[in-house]
Protein backbone atom coordinates (compact mmCIF):
# COMPACT_ATOMS: atom_id res chain seq x y z
CA UNK A 1 0.00 0.00 0.00
CA UNK A 2 1.36 3.47 -0.71
CA UNK A 3 1.80 6.26 1.81
CA UNK A 4 -0.01 9.23 1.40
CA UNK A 5 2.59 12.02 0.24
CA UNK A 6 0.81 14.42 2.78
CA UNK A 7 1.97 12.61 6.12
CA UNK A 8 5.28 13.31 4.65
CA UNK A 9 5.11 16.63 4.44
CA UNK A 10 3.61 17.13 7.25
CA UNK A 11 6.28 14.61 9.29
CA UNK A 12 9.57 16.79 7.45
CA UNK A 13 8.28 19.93 8.31
CA UNK A 14 10.86 21.07 11.15
CA UNK A 15 13.27 17.91 10.89
CA UNK A 16 16.82 17.98 11.07
CA UNK A 17 17.82 16.43 7.46
CA UNK A 18 21.46 15.44 6.11
CA UNK A 19 21.39 15.29 2.51
CA UNK A 20 24.81 13.32 1.17
CA UNK A 21 26.19 14.28 -1.63
CA UNK A 22 25.48 17.48 -3.91
CA UNK A 23 24.97 15.94 -7.44
CA UNK A 24 22.22 15.50 -10.01
CA UNK A 25 19.40 13.84 -8.02
CA UNK A 26 19.80 15.42 -4.36
CA UNK A 27 19.67 19.10 -6.11
CA UNK A 28 16.30 19.72 -6.58
CA UNK A 29 15.69 17.50 -3.69
CA UNK A 30 17.58 19.72 -0.71
CA UNK A 31 15.16 22.57 -2.91
CA UNK A 32 12.21 20.61 -2.25
CA UNK A 33 12.70 19.56 1.38
CA UNK A 34 13.67 23.43 2.24
CA UNK A 35 10.49 24.74 0.65
CA UNK A 36 8.55 22.28 3.40
CA UNK A 37 10.08 23.64 5.95
CA UNK A 38 12.84 20.74 6.81
CA UNK A 39 16.65 21.89 8.65
CA UNK A 40 18.75 20.91 6.54
CA UNK A 41 22.79 20.35 6.00
CA UNK A 42 23.83 19.46 2.71
CA UNK A 43 27.20 17.17 2.44
CA UNK A 44 29.80 16.73 -0.14
CA UNK A 45 33.20 15.09 -0.38
CA UNK A 46 34.05 17.77 -3.00
CA UNK A 47 35.56 21.07 -2.55
CA UNK A 48 33.04 24.00 -2.60
CA UNK A 49 34.78 25.29 -5.95
CA UNK A 50 33.91 21.89 -7.58
CA UNK A 51 30.58 21.94 -6.57
CA UNK A 52 29.84 25.31 -8.63
CA UNK A 53 27.61 28.41 -7.61
CA UNK A 54 25.07 26.64 -6.13
CA UNK A 55 26.03 26.75 -3.02
CA UNK A 56 25.35 30.00 -2.89
CA UNK A 57 21.76 29.52 -3.74
CA UNK A 58 21.19 26.79 -0.86
CA UNK A 59 22.93 29.29 1.45
CA UNK A 60 20.50 31.22 1.00
CA UNK A 61 18.15 29.48 1.37
CA UNK A 62 18.94 28.65 5.25
CA UNK A 63 20.90 25.33 4.48
CA UNK A 64 24.32 24.45 6.00
CA UNK A 65 27.11 23.04 3.88
CA UNK A 66 30.05 20.89 4.70
CA UNK A 67 32.56 19.61 2.30
CA UNK A 68 35.96 17.89 2.10
CA UNK A 69 37.38 16.12 5.27
CA UNK A 70 34.37 17.44 7.54
CA UNK A 71 31.60 16.27 5.33
CA UNK A 72 30.03 13.24 7.24
CA UNK A 73 30.89 14.71 10.78
CA UNK A 74 28.04 14.83 13.42
CA UNK A 75 25.45 12.62 10.89
CA UNK A 76 24.35 11.13 14.44
CA UNK A 77 22.10 14.78 15.54
CA UNK A 78 19.90 14.65 12.49
CA UNK A 79 16.33 13.22 12.37
CA UNK A 80 16.74 11.49 8.74
CA UNK A 81 19.60 11.54 6.37
CA UNK A 82 19.22 11.20 2.53
CA UNK A 83 22.31 9.27 0.88
CA UNK A 84 24.01 9.56 -2.40
CA UNK A 85 23.26 6.11 -3.82
CA UNK A 86 27.46 5.89 -4.44
CA UNK A 87 28.15 5.50 -0.67
CA UNK A 88 27.96 2.20 0.87
CA UNK A 89 25.45 2.28 3.90
CA UNK A 90 27.87 0.63 6.09
CA UNK A 91 30.12 3.02 6.53
CA UNK A 92 31.21 3.94 10.33
CA UNK A 93 29.80 7.04 10.24
CA UNK A 94 25.96 5.90 9.30
CA UNK A 95 26.39 2.52 11.29
CA UNK A 96 26.55 4.94 14.32
CA UNK A 97 23.35 7.51 13.58
CA UNK A 98 21.68 4.25 12.29
CA UNK A 99 22.53 2.57 16.09
CA UNK A 100 21.53 5.90 17.44
CA UNK A 101 17.87 5.96 15.65
CA UNK A 102 18.65 8.56 12.43
CA UNK A 103 16.37 7.28 9.35
CA UNK A 104 18.50 6.58 6.56
CA UNK A 105 16.82 6.82 3.37
CA UNK A 106 17.68 8.32 -0.25
CA UNK A 107 15.78 10.17 -2.84
CA UNK A 108 14.31 7.30 -5.16
CA UNK A 109 13.26 5.02 -1.71
CA UNK A 110 11.00 8.29 -1.06
CA UNK A 111 9.69 8.19 -3.96
CA UNK A 112 9.11 4.57 -4.38
CA UNK A 113 7.26 4.79 -1.27
CA UNK A 114 4.62 7.45 -1.67
CA UNK A 115 4.75 7.84 -5.96
CA UNK A 116 0.85 7.59 -6.22
CA UNK A 117 1.10 6.57 -9.92
CA UNK A 118 2.01 2.70 -11.07
CA UNK A 119 5.82 2.20 -11.35
CA UNK A 120 8.01 -0.19 -13.40
CA UNK A 121 10.82 -0.89 -11.65
CA UNK A 122 14.16 -1.95 -14.36
CA UNK A 123 17.42 -3.13 -13.10
CA UNK A 124 20.06 -5.70 -14.53
CA UNK A 125 23.68 -6.04 -15.32
CA UNK A 126 23.00 -4.95 -18.85
CA UNK A 127 20.18 -3.19 -21.04
CA UNK A 128 19.01 -1.76 -18.36
CA UNK A 129 18.56 1.52 -19.87
CA UNK A 130 17.31 0.46 -23.05
CA UNK A 131 14.51 -1.23 -21.70
CA UNK A 132 13.59 1.51 -19.66
CA UNK A 133 13.52 3.86 -22.67
CA UNK A 134 11.64 1.17 -25.14
CA UNK A 135 8.66 0.81 -22.01
CA UNK A 136 8.51 4.49 -21.58
CA UNK A 137 8.02 4.77 -25.04
CA UNK A 138 5.75 2.16 -25.25
CA UNK A 139 3.47 3.45 -22.65
CA UNK A 140 3.61 6.74 -24.31
CA UNK A 141 2.59 5.63 -27.54
CA UNK A 142 -0.35 4.10 -25.83
CA UNK A 143 -1.73 7.50 -24.11
CA UNK A 144 -0.30 7.49 -20.69
CA UNK A 145 1.28 10.30 -19.33
CA UNK A 146 4.35 8.71 -18.44
CA UNK A 147 7.42 9.74 -16.02
CA UNK A 148 10.96 8.94 -16.82
CA UNK A 149 13.63 8.46 -13.60
CA UNK A 150 15.68 6.56 -11.84
CA UNK A 151 19.44 6.54 -13.32
CA UNK A 152 18.14 7.90 -16.24
CA UNK A 153 15.62 10.79 -16.93
CA UNK A 154 14.63 13.81 -14.19
CA UNK A 155 15.26 13.23 -10.62
CA UNK A 156 11.46 12.67 -10.04
CA UNK A 157 10.78 13.14 -6.11
CA UNK A 158 10.24 17.02 -6.41
CA UNK A 159 7.89 16.03 -9.20
CA UNK A 160 4.85 14.11 -6.41
CA UNK A 161 2.85 16.68 -5.95
CA UNK A 162 2.36 16.62 -10.29
CA UNK A 163 2.51 12.87 -10.58
CA UNK A 164 -1.45 11.70 -10.55
CA UNK A 165 -2.55 7.53 -9.54
CA UNK A 166 -3.56 7.52 -13.51
CA UNK A 167 -0.01 8.37 -14.50
CA UNK A 168 2.55 5.72 -15.11
CA UNK A 169 6.65 5.94 -13.97
CA UNK A 170 9.91 3.75 -15.64
CA UNK A 171 12.70 3.91 -12.98
CA UNK A 172 15.81 2.21 -14.06
CA UNK A 173 17.39 1.30 -10.65
CA UNK A 174 21.06 0.20 -10.19
CA UNK A 175 22.25 -2.31 -7.34
CA UNK A 176 23.65 0.88 -5.47
CA UNK A 177 19.81 2.44 -5.30
CA UNK A 178 18.41 -0.74 -4.77
CA UNK A 179 20.69 -1.89 -1.94
CA UNK A 180 18.89 -0.31 1.16
CA UNK A 181 15.59 -0.24 -0.35
CA UNK A 182 12.52 -1.79 1.74
CA UNK A 183 9.71 -0.68 -0.95
CA UNK A 184 9.71 -2.04 -4.26
CA UNK A 185 7.73 -1.38 -7.58
CA UNK A 186 4.33 -2.40 -8.50
CA UNK A 187 6.35 -3.85 -12.05
CA UNK A 188 10.09 -5.27 -11.95
CA UNK A 189 11.89 -6.00 -14.46
CA UNK A 190 15.68 -7.93 -13.92
CA UNK A 191 16.92 -8.33 -17.49
CA UNK A 192 20.16 -10.66 -16.90
CA UNK A 193 22.31 -10.83 -13.84
CA UNK A 194 26.33 -11.03 -14.82
CA UNK A 195 29.75 -9.57 -12.03
CA UNK A 196 29.02 -5.94 -11.96
CA UNK A 197 30.73 -3.39 -9.41
CA UNK A 198 32.95 -5.22 -7.95
CA UNK A 199 34.75 -2.49 -6.90
CA UNK A 200 32.30 -1.24 -4.72
CA UNK A 201 30.09 -5.02 -3.73
CA UNK A 202 32.22 -6.45 -1.29
CA UNK A 203 31.12 -9.67 -3.33
CA UNK A 204 28.90 -11.09 -6.34
CA UNK A 205 26.55 -12.43 -3.50
CA UNK A 206 26.08 -8.55 -2.22
CA UNK A 207 25.34 -7.27 -5.84
CA UNK A 208 22.74 -9.94 -6.36
CA UNK A 209 21.04 -9.19 -3.11
CA UNK A 210 20.67 -5.89 -3.90
CA UNK A 211 18.93 -6.73 -7.01
CA UNK A 212 16.91 -9.06 -4.96
CA UNK A 213 15.51 -6.05 -3.58
CA UNK A 214 13.87 -5.13 -7.12
CA UNK A 215 10.33 -7.14 -5.98
CA UNK A 216 11.92 -8.67 -2.57
CA UNK A 217 9.25 -5.98 -0.88
CA UNK A 218 6.63 -6.90 -3.39
CA UNK A 219 2.94 -8.00 -2.79
CA UNK A 220 0.60 -10.98 -4.52
CA UNK A 221 -0.85 -8.37 -6.41
CA UNK A 222 2.51 -7.28 -8.11
CA UNK A 223 4.57 -8.71 -11.33
CA UNK A 224 8.02 -9.49 -11.53
CA UNK A 225 9.66 -9.98 -15.12
CA UNK A 226 12.37 -12.49 -14.98
CA UNK A 227 14.89 -13.83 -17.96
CA UNK A 228 14.42 -17.45 -18.76
CA UNK A 229 17.54 -17.71 -20.11
CA UNK A 230 19.87 -16.38 -17.30
CA UNK A 231 19.83 -19.11 -14.84
CA UNK A 232 20.71 -16.11 -12.33
CA UNK A 233 17.68 -14.24 -12.58
CA UNK A 234 15.37 -17.48 -13.43
CA UNK A 235 16.31 -19.32 -9.88
CA UNK A 236 14.61 -16.37 -8.08
CA UNK A 237 10.96 -17.24 -9.44
CA UNK A 238 10.44 -19.08 -6.85
CA UNK A 239 10.98 -16.16 -4.25
CA UNK A 240 8.25 -13.92 -5.88
CA UNK A 241 5.32 -12.93 -3.70
CA UNK A 242 3.50 -11.55 -6.87
CA UNK A 243 3.18 -13.03 -10.38
CA UNK A 244 6.13 -13.95 -12.01
CA UNK A 245 5.92 -13.20 -16.04
CA UNK A 246 8.94 -14.28 -17.91
CA UNK A 247 10.60 -13.42 -21.21
CA UNK A 248 12.92 -15.77 -23.31
CA UNK A 249 14.69 -15.46 -26.58
CA UNK A 250 15.54 -19.24 -26.64
CA UNK A 251 12.32 -21.12 -24.77
CA UNK A 252 8.81 -21.05 -25.39
CA UNK A 253 6.74 -19.36 -22.62
CA UNK A 254 2.59 -19.33 -21.52
CA UNK A 255 1.92 -15.95 -20.16
CA UNK A 256 4.47 -13.70 -21.06
CA UNK A 257 7.23 -12.65 -24.16
CA UNK A 258 9.23 -14.96 -26.63
CA UNK A 259 10.68 -16.07 -29.90
CA UNK A 260 8.69 -17.96 -32.19
CA UNK A 261 10.86 -18.71 -35.00
CA UNK A 262 12.02 -15.35 -36.62
CA UNK A 263 9.16 -13.36 -34.62
CA UNK A 264 8.59 -11.61 -31.39
CA UNK A 265 5.22 -12.71 -29.40
CA UNK A 266 3.26 -12.21 -26.53
CA UNK A 267 1.50 -15.04 -24.99
CA UNK A 268 -1.39 -14.54 -22.67
CA UNK A 269 -3.33 -17.65 -21.72
CA UNK A 270 -2.73 -19.56 -24.37
CA UNK A 271 -3.01 -16.69 -26.94
CA UNK A 272 -0.09 -15.75 -29.03
CA UNK A 273 0.20 -12.08 -30.18
CA UNK A 274 2.75 -10.96 -33.06
CA UNK A 275 4.25 -8.21 -32.10
CA UNK A 276 6.83 -8.33 -35.32
CA UNK A 277 9.65 -10.53 -36.65
CA UNK A 278 13.52 -10.04 -35.97
CA UNK A 279 14.26 -8.21 -38.91
CA UNK A 280 11.98 -5.45 -38.41
CA UNK A 281 13.71 -4.61 -35.04
CA UNK A 282 15.54 -1.53 -36.15
CA UNK A 283 18.41 -1.70 -32.80
CA UNK A 284 20.90 -4.07 -33.94
CA UNK A 285 22.09 -7.60 -31.39
CA UNK A 286 20.83 -10.32 -30.26
CA UNK A 287 20.61 -8.32 -26.63
CA UNK A 288 18.38 -6.16 -27.84
CA UNK A 289 15.62 -8.52 -28.93
CA UNK A 290 15.91 -9.61 -25.41
CA UNK A 291 15.33 -6.12 -24.24
CA UNK A 292 12.07 -5.51 -26.31
CA UNK A 293 10.89 -8.85 -24.92
CA UNK A 294 11.41 -7.91 -21.56
CA UNK A 295 9.76 -4.79 -22.23
CA UNK A 296 6.71 -6.54 -24.11
CA UNK A 297 6.32 -8.85 -21.00
CA UNK A 298 5.92 -5.82 -18.82
CA UNK A 299 3.48 -4.02 -20.94
CA UNK A 300 1.30 -6.45 -22.39
CA UNK A 301 -1.51 -5.77 -19.92
CA UNK A 302 -1.14 -2.21 -20.25
CA UNK A 303 -0.37 -1.57 -23.53
CA UNK A 304 -2.32 -2.65 -26.83
CA UNK A 305 -0.17 -5.03 -29.79
CA UNK A 306 0.10 -2.22 -31.99
CA UNK A 307 1.66 0.03 -29.45
CA UNK A 308 3.99 -2.01 -28.69
CA UNK A 309 4.90 -2.75 -32.49
CA UNK A 310 4.68 0.26 -33.63
CA UNK A 311 7.71 1.50 -30.69
CA UNK A 312 9.70 -2.41 -31.56
CA UNK A 313 9.73 -1.41 -35.44
CA UNK A 314 10.39 2.58 -35.19
CA UNK A 315 12.72 2.62 -32.04
CA UNK A 316 16.12 3.76 -33.46
CA UNK A 317 18.29 3.02 -29.81
CA UNK A 318 19.68 5.37 -27.04
CA UNK A 319 23.00 7.30 -27.09
CA UNK A 320 25.84 5.42 -26.69
CA UNK A 321 24.56 2.13 -27.43
CA UNK A 322 25.79 0.75 -30.60
CA UNK A 323 25.80 4.17 -32.15
CA UNK A 324 25.99 4.87 -35.33
CA UNK A 325 28.66 7.75 -35.72
CA UNK A 326 30.21 7.89 -39.36
CA UNK A 327 31.31 6.33 -42.13
CA UNK A 328 34.72 7.81 -43.56
CA UNK A 329 36.96 5.81 -46.67
CA UNK A 330 34.36 3.04 -46.65
CA UNK A 331 34.99 2.38 -42.66
CA UNK A 332 32.33 2.24 -40.10
CA UNK A 333 32.39 4.00 -36.70
CA UNK A 334 30.51 2.66 -33.58
CA UNK A 335 29.79 4.34 -30.25
CA UNK A 336 29.47 1.59 -27.53
CA UNK A 337 30.59 3.01 -24.63
CA UNK A 338 27.67 1.73 -22.64
CA UNK A 339 29.37 -1.34 -22.65
CA UNK A 340 31.20 -0.85 -19.31
CA UNK A 341 31.41 -4.91 -18.83
CA UNK A 342 32.83 -7.82 -20.47
CA UNK A 343 29.29 -9.30 -21.30
CA UNK A 344 27.86 -5.76 -22.25
CA UNK A 345 30.96 -5.71 -24.91
CA UNK A 346 30.38 -8.99 -25.96
CA UNK A 347 26.72 -8.37 -26.92
CA UNK A 348 28.14 -5.72 -29.24
CA UNK A 349 30.76 -7.61 -30.61
CA UNK A 350 27.89 -10.33 -31.59
CA UNK A 351 25.96 -7.44 -32.78
CA UNK A 352 27.71 -7.29 -35.68
CA UNK A 353 28.46 -9.92 -38.58
CA UNK A 354 32.07 -9.54 -39.08
CA UNK A 355 35.31 -8.81 -37.19
CA UNK A 356 35.78 -5.15 -35.82
CA UNK A 357 38.41 -3.06 -34.90
CA UNK A 358 37.82 -3.14 -31.28
CA UNK A 359 39.18 0.21 -28.81
CA UNK A 360 38.68 -1.56 -25.44
CA UNK A 361 39.88 -1.22 -21.58
CA UNK A 362 39.62 1.84 -18.67
CA UNK A 363 38.47 1.51 -14.86
CA UNK A 364 39.06 -1.92 -13.09
CA UNK A 365 35.90 -3.38 -11.76
CA UNK A 366 37.51 -6.09 -10.77
CA UNK A 367 35.69 -8.17 -13.21
CA UNK A 368 37.62 -10.95 -15.34
CA UNK A 369 38.47 -10.85 -19.06
CA UNK A 370 38.04 -14.15 -19.62
CA UNK A 371 34.57 -15.00 -21.15
CA UNK A 372 35.36 -11.35 -23.64
CA UNK A 373 39.16 -12.92 -24.73
CA UNK A 374 36.90 -16.26 -25.66
CA UNK A 375 34.90 -14.73 -27.89
CA UNK A 376 37.21 -11.61 -29.05
CA UNK A 377 39.24 -13.58 -30.39
CA UNK A 378 36.82 -15.29 -32.75
CA UNK A 379 35.26 -11.74 -33.28
CA UNK A 380 38.17 -9.01 -33.16
CA UNK A 381 40.06 -8.18 -36.45
CA UNK A 382 42.46 -5.79 -33.95
CA UNK A 383 42.62 -5.26 -30.72
CA UNK A 384 43.15 -1.14 -29.49
CA UNK A 385 43.59 -1.25 -25.64
CA UNK A 386 43.84 1.80 -23.22
CA UNK A 387 43.39 2.59 -19.75
CA UNK A 388 44.41 1.19 -16.36
CA UNK A 389 42.83 -2.27 -17.39
CA UNK A 390 44.53 -2.64 -20.91
CA UNK A 391 47.48 -5.90 -19.27
CA UNK A 392 44.33 -7.22 -18.07
CA UNK A 393 42.49 -7.51 -21.32
CA UNK A 394 46.13 -8.22 -23.05
CA UNK A 395 47.06 -10.96 -20.87
CA UNK A 396 43.39 -12.45 -21.57
CA UNK A 397 43.75 -12.73 -24.99
CA UNK A 398 46.81 -13.77 -25.17
CA UNK A 399 46.45 -16.89 -22.77
CA UNK A 400 42.87 -17.41 -25.41
CA UNK A 401 45.13 -17.31 -28.37
CA UNK A 402 48.08 -19.83 -26.45
CA UNK A 403 45.32 -22.12 -25.31
CA UNK A 404 44.27 -22.24 -29.19
CA UNK A 405 47.33 -22.63 -30.60
CA UNK A 406 47.05 -19.38 -32.20
CA UNK A 407 50.33 -17.51 -32.53
CA UNK A 408 50.62 -13.65 -34.14
CA UNK A 409 46.49 -14.23 -35.39
CA UNK A 410 45.16 -11.02 -33.16
CA UNK A 411 47.24 -7.64 -33.72
CA UNK A 412 46.87 -6.04 -29.82
CA UNK A 413 48.01 -2.71 -29.67
CA UNK A 414 48.61 -0.64 -26.56
CA UNK A 415 47.95 3.39 -26.39
CA UNK A 416 47.69 5.79 -24.03
CA UNK A 417 44.64 7.80 -25.09
CA UNK A 418 41.16 7.95 -26.99
CA UNK A 419 42.43 10.27 -29.64
CA UNK A 420 45.64 7.79 -30.18
CA UNK A 421 42.93 4.49 -30.26
CA UNK A 422 40.82 6.38 -33.00
CA UNK A 423 44.24 7.69 -35.19
CA UNK A 424 45.27 4.06 -34.83
CA UNK A 425 41.99 2.33 -35.83
CA UNK A 426 42.24 4.56 -38.35
CA UNK A 427 45.60 3.36 -40.08
CA UNK A 428 44.53 -0.15 -39.58
CA UNK A 429 40.84 0.09 -41.33
CA UNK A 430 40.39 -0.93 -44.71
CA UNK A 431 36.93 0.01 -46.31
CA UNK A 432 34.00 -2.28 -45.80
CA UNK A 433 35.51 -2.57 -41.82
CA UNK A 434 33.89 -1.37 -38.48
CA UNK A 435 35.74 0.26 -35.50
CA UNK A 436 33.93 0.09 -32.39
CA UNK A 437 34.65 1.65 -28.60
CA UNK A 438 33.39 -1.01 -26.59
CA UNK A 439 35.30 -0.94 -23.10
CA UNK A 440 34.60 -3.68 -21.59
CA UNK A 441 35.09 -1.66 -18.25
CA UNK A 442 33.76 1.52 -16.55
CA UNK A 443 35.30 4.92 -17.76
CA UNK A 444 36.57 6.63 -14.44
CA UNK A 445 40.11 6.54 -14.89
CA UNK A 446 40.28 9.08 -17.83
CA UNK A 447 36.50 10.41 -18.01
CA UNK A 448 34.03 11.16 -15.58
CA UNK A 449 31.62 8.72 -17.03
CA UNK A 450 30.84 6.22 -20.14
CA UNK A 451 28.67 9.60 -21.76
CA UNK A 452 31.95 11.86 -22.07
CA UNK A 453 33.83 9.07 -23.44
CA UNK A 454 31.42 8.29 -25.53
CA UNK A 455 31.07 12.41 -26.73
CA UNK A 456 34.71 12.37 -27.03
CA UNK A 457 34.90 9.41 -29.10
CA UNK A 458 32.30 10.61 -31.47
CA UNK A 459 33.93 14.39 -31.38
CA UNK A 460 37.48 12.85 -32.59
CA UNK A 461 35.64 10.58 -34.99
CA UNK A 462 33.70 13.78 -36.80
CA UNK A 463 36.50 15.47 -37.03
CA UNK A 464 38.72 12.83 -38.77
CA UNK A 465 39.80 14.41 -42.07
Amino acid sequence: MKKNFSDFKGYIKGKKVAVLGIGVSNKPLIRYLASLGAKIRACDKKSREEIGDICNEFENMGVDLRFRDSYLEGLDEFNIIFKTPSIRPDIPELVCAREKGVTITSEIEEFVRYCPAKIIGVTGSDGKTTTTTIIYNMLKEEGYKTWLGGNIGTPLFDKLDEISENDMVVLELSSFQLMTMDVSPEIAIITNLSPNHLDIHKSMDEYIEAKRNIFKHQDKDDIIIINMDNDTTYSMKDEAKGRVVPFSRRQNVVDGACLEGNNLVIKDNGETNIICSMDEVKLPGLHNIENFLAASAAVKELCSIDAIRKVATEFHGVEHRIEFVREIDGVKYYNDSIATTPTRAIAGLNSFKQKVILIAGGYDKKIPFTELAKVGVDKVKVLILMGTTAQKIEDEFIKEMNTRGINGGLPIIRTASLEDAINIARVSARPGDIVTLSPACASFDMYKNFEEKGNKFKEVVNNLR
